[in-house]
């Protein structure tokens, strides 16, 4: 998806997008949340979502003057499916950074997928308070709880979607630990771990476990996915070693 600094340039296309629009059954937000937050939300922010990506565009600042501007619904709707399906129209820039911002595979979403993706973002973006109902049971999840070290081992799972680990801080005994990171998602991620003279990697991976071993003294490190932007994200935690 482009970000906020291209929204006027795709507001004509847009309006033929969503011209036809009303022909077509009423977009499915839920399925739309969901397939966003699978593939979109490790890239781009949307506060609705709980997606906090560095990556592509902030998709909430993308659309804040439209919704000053008073653009309608299906007008934000169109331009989303643009940008879905020809990501190389338009320069992808970060509204935030004044970067060129990572490129966004073509058609990553088709047919009522992409219609569902769509409406949803053009439901939920510069949008305060939180989704209703069914809606907000879904979304990227959040870093929570502590993970514990056992027998040597630390396990430090990435959460089922979004830019974020399972706990949000970690405790170990001090000596030879392997930290280990199961990765449920399509997107790569891994483990890392730095601090105290210790600066590992453990290799990315998609749907499979990250590993890295480190000798570890008393003190406070820093575990995080190495990948660009993915620590930025939220990607991060601190881990005790006693």
């Amino acid at each position: 998806m482009n970000g906020g600094r291209v929204v006027i340039a795709g507001v004509a296309a847009a309006f033929a997008v969503a011209g036809c629009a009303g022909k077509e059954p009423q977009a499915n937000l839920l399925n739309g949340k969901q397939k966003f937050t699978d593939q979109c939300a490790q890239c781009h922010s949307l506060a609705r979502a709980n997606a906090t990506g560095v990556v592509g565009p902030n998709l909430d600042a993308a659309f804040a003057q439209s919704r000053i501007d008073g653009l309608g619904q299906s007008t934000m709707e169109g331009i989303v499916r643009d940008w879905i399906a020809h990501p190389n129209r338009n320069p992808q820039m970060n509204p935030e950074t004044g970067k060129s911002a990572a490129q966004m595979p073509a058609g990553i979403y088709k047919g009522e997928d992409a219609r569902d993706v769509a409406a949803y973002v053009a439901s939920a973006a510069a949008k305060s308070g939180k989704d209703p109902g069914r809606l907000a049971s879904v979304g990227a999840q959040k870093a929570q709880g502590t993970a514990v070290e056992k027998n040597g081992t630390l396990d430090i799972p990435v959460a089922q979607s979004g830019l974020a680990f399972k706990f949000a801080d970690a405790t170990a005994q001090a000596g030879n630990v392997k930290i280990t990171s199961q990765n449920p998602q399509p997107t790569g991620h891994n483990i890392a771990i730095q601090g105290n003279g210790v600066d590992e990697k453990g290799p990315v991976v998609t749907q499979n476990t990250s590993t890295v071993t480190a000798d570890l003294k008393p003190g406070s490190y820093v575990f995080y996915c190495s990948v660009p932007g993915h620590r930025e994200g939220g990607m991060v935690g601190k881990l005790t070693v006693k």
